[in-house]
């Protein structure tokens, strides 16, 4: 109980404490959790292959969360030209991607084909979780810029869209195996239904929740509990539901969220469901990294070969930022809005996810050494990203005339203030 004190206090104050240094608070909770599992006394080793079923549900919790709480928080009406940002980096940025890591995998680390796809799945979307630092505020505050949205939708959308390669992978390992033709099962099952079903049962769920929260008869409107926890209960109801018919539960969270916000787009309810859903994220994303960090010094790199370390910083240092200033060639941005869109493509919590639900449907002789590469992948990201993203944001608010220690301008609006540093 001492340390779950600990825990929650550290999770209400270091955002506060590191709001202005070149600091994230991911960098923090992988530093603790690394010093915890050092010591004598804990003798736990939590690495995900000893773990494979908890590992594979706690981090799809902690994204499901992250999810309803990205979709909440955005102000930008849904549009296709009003995303075109996202479009770009969902439909160029990401493929690229895929196809890049999965040469890497196959040319510079000797993997087979099926697991350098696995690999190159888990890493193609970047991360809800971990970019808190680079993502909108809250709801009607005004912190919404081009990058920030960009980043911040595509962190919500591609980790559904990344899943029909898991399964391209799985499916081909299965096959490779088996003799079975997989193409037209993957094709009409695990692309056209599960992202068509995953798509239409999110944004039923999210009308239902819309209607429900703000235009019911006044006196049962779920708007006047003033409880926020209504957006778990819409989180797991969207993803429940779409799993149990077998689509896409990530994407089905983040449509979800984008309906409901639109059911009421300006009312206060909506700042109190984003903040609950922020808090459970953080928590559960502080107990994750806790985790993470004592992973790394329990042996989770242990399996790493040289030429790993070298596939990691080009996936960081190379593919994205390549990939990502492809698809914004011709997009109507600064080149250091597009610089910055490329370069923080923050990998983690979404990825465990993926290579834990991979290897539980698969059998690869290189399980550890994936789990080893993906780790490391995270840990670069968590570092780099993490001690860039404050100097980073910071000079581009400058760059676009606004004030990033004007705190009082955005820090708590009321409902009906127009959000006077909007794009």
């Amino acid at each position: 109980m001492t340390g779950a004190g600990l825990l929650i206090a550290l999770v209400a104050w270091l955002p506060l404490a590191l709001k202005r240094l070149p600091l994230s608070l991911p960098i923090v909770c992988m530093g603790l959790g690394a010093a915890i599992f050092s010591l004598p006394v804990v003798t736990l080793r939590p690495l995900p292959l000893d773990f494979p079923q908890i590992t594979e549900r706690f981090t799809e919790f902690v994204v499901i969360i992250a999810l309803m709480g990205a979709g909440l928080k955005l102000d930008r009406p849904f549009s296709w030209r009003k995303w075109g940002v996202t479009w770009r980096l969902l439909a160029v940025t990401m493929p690229l991607g895929i196809v890049a890591i999965t040469l890497l995998g196959t040319g510079l680390l000797g993997l087979s084909w099926v697991a350098a796809l696995l690999l190159a799945a888990s890493l193609a979307p970047t991360d809800p979780v971990l970019a808190a630092d680079i993502q909108v505020g809250p709801p009607k505050t005004g912190e919404e810029d081009e990058v920030r949205f960009g980043l911040t939708s595509e962190a919500g959308l591609n980790d559904g869209f990344a899943f029909p390669f898991v399964h391209l992978a799985i499916a081909l390992g299965l096959a490779a195996t088996t003799g079975e033709p997989w193409a037209r099962q993957w094709l009409l099952h695990n692309v056209v239904w599960e992202i068509g079903a995953g798509v239409i049962g999110g944004w039923l769920i999210g009308r239902l929740f819309g209607w429900l929260t703000f235009h019911v008869p006044a006196d049962t409107k779920l708007s006047k509990t003033g409880d926020g926890l209504i957006a778990i209960s819409a989180t797991f109801l969207s993803y429940g539901v779409t799993e149990l018919i077998q689509a896409y539960g990530f994407l089905a969270v983040f449509v979800t969220a984008l309906t409901l916000r639109r059911s009421h787009r300006d009312h206060e309810f909506n700042r109190q469901m984003h903040d609950i859903t922020e808090q459970v994220e953080r928590l559960a994303m502080m107990v994750l990294l806790l985790l993470f960090g004592g992973a790394l010094v329990s042996g989770l790199l242990g399996p790493l070969e040289a030429m790993d370390v070298v596939g990691a910083a080009i996936i960081l240092l190379i593919i994205r930022p390549l990939s990502g200033m492809i698809a914004l060639a011709g997009f109507k941005a600064d080149l250091s809005e597009k610089m910055t869109l490329a370069f923080f493509g923050i990998r983690g919590v979404g990825s465990f996810y993926y290579l834990a639900y991979g290897l539980n449907h698969m059998q690869t002789p290189v399980g550890e050494r994936l789990w080893a590469i993906v780790g490391l992948v995270a840990l670069l990201s968590i570092l780099l990203h993490g001690l860039t993203v404050t100097p980073v944001m910071r000079q581009l608010d400058r760059l676009q005339g606004r004030d990033p220690d004007a705190e009082d301008a955005t820090a708590s609006p009321g409902p009906q203030e127009p959000a006077s540093h909007m794009r």
